[in-house]
């Protein structure tokens, strides 16, 4: 490692080719994970223009700004966005760039497969907006319930859109989850046993296992309700032999879960962050880590908690309502941590820490709104109401996105080398903070006094003008936030502080390599001995300490070190796949298949088959010899 030329050989390995070409081909986990968090904030502001015409249209009674249909595709495409193309998205972007980062690795498990995720993500995103210059966007839901999106009520082909654009984002879906549960398998530094690595980690984790059993049984139903669309095959028709509530158990299967999926992530950035600016460990990380799997296996037993209203046996309700309060438990073991870490620490008010603390208001908020609803009778009250969209938007806004942005604030450093403005970033917390709570908390109300959700435009007798006024207001508040935050970014990027490699005096490892990171990540696989590797230093020279500089140096190539499951012992060289086309191509592949689908040109679906196969082919070409298994140990 103390050899000079090191570096640039490494450097001339990993990195990516100049130009547009070499941008394309990329397999960069960091430029993939750049690309997940740009392109995932782009629909965030798409979805947030989508609400702000829908604000706009609720603001007053008898408003008249949209036609019914109009509005039925604007918060239809609000609600997609929001939850698709947004919310699991920029976490997918988080932990693109990040895990092998903290993992102490030189990539992903599947670098192609990673770039794939992102290329199809995209793909399936344009395939979705693609439809509203025509007029013709999914106008039934994010939710899409049957029948109403039948041929019979709906022959447009705006609930084709839907179906498909969704089952090409469930393969972006699938295989990014895959490569995150081999990554965290199979390409962790030497010494870090599964009880070390970061709870950031844990929660993706836990989201990508939770995704590989959901989104099959939603894929399965959207192509089922495409089936019945285009051949009558009847699943979901009740004068053929199908059953409509066929749908909703198939989709909440994947809907709950996927509630869990954009909320663990997004806890495990808190519970990373806050520890820093505490200045202390984080307190039960145990705990903490056991409650983030078991709520995920929990999530997958309520998803009835969406169907109390349809006439399910009571029987059987009782037990998803047990279930759904149960699963408040591993929810309250995260809260006490945060809140144990805090007061037994000596906390540091910069603007990450007033994100992750807002944060945590936020989601105490949203999960009591989500706890009520978890009775019965209570529930068959306010559903359908703006008490369940209060709810909703406090788990997507509240939990997701000051997770998010405090992330942003945190990690900014690390993905460019400079400092967001401080100053800026108090006052951006604020005004996000007011503008949300006015926003959102005027909801419940607006339920519990009978205002229904995905409502048109109401008579100014019912009552509820002022707080919807209120609500819009609250909005552009919170706009005004979110502008603030793309200024800070703007500004910081031309003129922001240099950060230095660990401007935060963090303890996990991606603070140890310099910021931006160098293409290979580390100069030497480093080996660990702790959770916090970077304080380990403030120790008595007698403890056991990670050594970041004693580990394989792995410069014969784009090769990166594979380590048993549970313990991370060395166990092969791992020679990582080259920057390729294939995965773009394949993407494109795919979207001329799915397009031929939707508008019945078989042959250009057969043509779209048979380059994806040719794009496949092209992928696993044989280059050279991918592994190579040593005997390593390491003193």
């Amino acid at each position: 490692a103390d050899d000079p030329a090191i570096a640039p050989r490494l450097q001339a390995l990993w990195e990516t080719g100049p130009g547009l070409w070499g941008w394309l081909c990329s397999v960069d986990h960091k430029a993939i994970g750049l690309r997940y968090l740009v392109t995932s904030f782009l629909f965030l502001l798409a979805g947030g223009l989508e609400a702000a015409v829908i604000r706009w249209q609720l603001a007053q009674p008898g408003q008249r700004l949209l036609t019914p249909e109009q509005y039925n595709q604007l918060f239809t495409m609000h609600g997609v966005t929001m939850i698709f193309l947004y919310a699991l998205p920029v976490l997918s972007g988080f932990s693109n760039f990040l895990w092998p980062l903290i993992l102490g690795s030189r990539d992903m498990a599947f670098p192609r497969l990673n770039a794939f995720s992102y290329w199809v993500f995209l793909a399936s995103g344009i395939y979705l907006y693609a439809s509203f210059p025509l007029g013709r966007a999914p106008d039934a839901g994010w939710f899409n319930y049957t029948p109403y999106t039948g041929h019979e009520f709906n022959p447009g082909i705006n609930i084709d859109v839907y179906a498909l654009g969704m089952v090409l984002l469930g393969v972006s879906t699938t295989v990014g989850a895959v490569n995150f549960i081999v990554s965290l398998l199979r390409t962790r530094a030497p010494g870090m046993s599964i009880n070390r690595v970061p709870i950031l980690v844990w929660g993706t984790l836990t989201a990508s296992v939770g995704n590989l059993f959901a989104v099959p049984a939603v894929s399965l139903a959207f192509f089922m309700l495409w089936m019945d669309r285009q051949f009558h095959s009847h699943f979901f028709d009740v004068a053929g032999g199908g059953q409509p509530l066929l749908w909703q158990h198939l989709f909440w299967m994947f809907g709950h879960p996927w509630v869990y999926a954009i909320v663990l992530p997004a806890m495990g950035i808190v519970s990373d962050g806050l520890p820093t600016f505490c200045r202390r460990p984080l307190v039960g990380y145990t705990p903490v880590a056991l409650a983030t799997v078991t709520t995920m296996v929990l999530g997958f037993g309520v998803w009835v908690h969406h169907m109390f209203a349809t006439g399910l046996p009571p029987v059987s309700l009782s037990f998803f309502s047990a279930a759904s309060f149960a699963i408040v438990i591993p929810s309250a073991v995260a809260v006490f941590s945060w809140l144990a870490t805090i007061w037994t620490g000596r906390p540091v008010f910069r603007t990450p820490f007033l994100f992750f603390a807002g944060f945590v208001v936020l989601f105490v908020i949203g999960g009591l709104s989500g706890f009520m609803t978890a009775s019965v009778p209570v529930d068959r009250q306010l559903t359908d109401t703006y008490f369940v969209v209060a709810h909703l938007h406090y788990v997507i806004i509240g939990i997701n996105v000051f997770a998010v942005v405090g992330g942003i604030y945190y990690w900014f450093p690390k993905f460019t080398g400079r400092l967001l403005d401080e100053r800026l970033g108090r006052w951006n917390f604020w005004i996000m903070f007011v503008g949300f709570n006015l926003a959102f908390f005027p909801m419940h109300v607006l339920g519990l006094l009978g205002m229904p959700r995905r409502i048109w435009t109401y008579s100014a007798d019912m009552g509820w003008g002022p707080l919807n006024l209120l609500v819009s207001v609250g909005s552009v508040v919170f706009a005004l936030g979110v502008a603030m935050l793309l200024a800070n970014v703007a500004l910081s990027l031309r003129r922001g502080a240099l950060a230095g490699d660990n401007p935060w005096d963090a303890p996990t490892l991606e603070w140890s390599v310099p910021s931006p990171p160098p293409p290979y990540n580390f100069l030497v696989i480093p080996l660990i001995a702790s959770r916090h590797p970077l304080w380990e230093a403030r120790l008595d020279d007698r403890r056991a300490r990670s050594r970041l500089d004693a580990g394989p140096l792995l410069d014969h190539g784009r090769e990166t070190l594979g380590t048993t499951a549970l313990d991370a012992e060395p166990d092969v060289i791992l020679r990582m796949p080259g920057d390729s086309p294939a995965p773009l191509l394949l993407t494109l592949s795919l979207v001329g298949l799915f397009t031929g689908l939707l508008v019945h040109a078989w042959w250009v679906a057969g043509v779209g088959g048979a380059a994806a196969a040719l794009a496949m082919l092209l992928w696993l070409w044989p280059e050279r010899k991918l592994g190579q298994v040593r005997e390593a140990a390491y003193a």
